[in-house]
């Protein structure tokens, strides 16, 4: 009955292909889950759509809608994933007032780090007005291995008060990018690129599923 939403108001922080590797990870460990789409572009619903096995998904952009209907469709799951809209809109403060977690993805980059920080001013003011939830993580997304970038950018994000980020780094692999195109997950295509990113996609959702205890 777990609410987990994926949040950055920045495009392109690569929200959808968090939500959607973690609903198939959920998945095939034996979960119920749900899918809840509050992005305009719907790519998740999109790719859901393309996969041969598509996870239960919703499309919801509502604040209204939002605030009404997650609890209820979190207690016919065992996790609700919930796709955030880019920009911190009323509808991503609807989805902050509903989850257990939001997990804020975030690119090695000036503007990224920026933008991350401005989600976690939303989530603070979530937490503010709840007394406690959600509880906020951030993790490095689309890094490339041994640049400078990535230490600064760790460095940057582990100043953030109040904020757990998470050990697991998701590494800029071509694997991860096809995935949309082919319709699948890491999980589903061969090679050792896609080996690695799907184990990079455990770590994460382990560290991010502890998080729950």
């Amino acid at each position: 009955m777990a609410v987990i939403a994926v949040v950055n108001q920045k495009g392109g922080s690569g929200k959808s292909t968090t939500v959607v590797h973690f609903a198939e990870w959920l998945l095939r460990k034996g979960h119920k889950v749900m899918v809840i789409d509050a992005d305009a572009q719907q790519s998740s619903s999109i790719w859901f759509g393309l996969m041969n096995e598509p996870v239960p998904w919703k499309v919801m952009g509502s604040p209204d809608d939002l605030l009404e209907h997650l609890p209820m469709l979190a207690a016919e799951c065992d996790h609700l994933i919930v796709d955030g809209p880019a920009g911190l809109s009323e509808a991503t403060r609807a989805i902050m007032f509903r989850s257990d977690i939001a997990l804020v993805p975030c690119q090695p980059t000036g503007v990224d780090l920026r933008s991350a920080s401005d989600a976690v001013r939303l989530i603070r003011q979530a937490q503010s007005v709840r007394s406690g939830p959600p509880k906020a993580a951030l993790f490095l997304n689309r890094a490339v291995r041994g640049t400078k970038l990535k230490e600064e950018a760790v460095n940057l994000l582990s100043k953030l008060p109040d904020v757990t980020v998470l050990k697991a780094v998701i590494h800029q692999k071509q694997a991860v990018a096809d995935t949309f195109g082919q319709g699948a997950t890491v999980w589903d295509l061969p090679g050792k690129s896609a080996a690695e990113s799907a184990s990079e996609y455990e770590s994460l959702f382990t560290e991010v599923m502890g998080m729950l205890g």
